[in-house]
């Protein structure tokens, strides 16, 4: 069964994208790259969110997880370019990238608590 901490990060990615649909509806025509791949990646986290959490072999937990993040740090890439181009405020990018780094650090110990389990 799944723990509630994985519903945690589920939960958490979910309000995240919502909240990101919120600010990428703003973006110039120009920047429809940027703008999909914020959208796409938050959507491929949460995909691989749930990936994670129904796979049984340990490794290929662990390759979901690690994808996820990966795409994190793209986020947070994509994050810094908008406020570069003042696509966003510097505000608006810290506020995000704080909450990448919370949810990378969600990750990180669901990842690690499943290593434990093995030890």
């Amino acid at each position: 069964m799944f723990s509630n901490d994985k519903f945690l990060i589920v939960k958490y990615m979910k309000q995240f994208i919502l909240s990101l649909d919120e600010i990428i509806i703003n973006y110039p025509n120009k920047e429809m790259v940027t703008k999909n791949r914020l959208h796409s990646d938050s959507l491929d986290i949460l995909e691989y969110i749930y990936q994670a959490n129904i796979e049984e072999d340990l490794e290929k937990k662990k390759y979901y997880q690690n994808r996820i993040l990966s795409k994190i740090s793209m986020l947070d890439f994509y994050l810094k370019k908008s406020y570069k181009k003042k696509y966003i405020s510097e505000k608006l990018c810290q506020k995000k990238s704080n909450e990448l780094l919370h949810l990378s650090k969600m990750v990180y110990q669901w990842r690690n608590a499943r290593e434990q389990d093995i030890s």
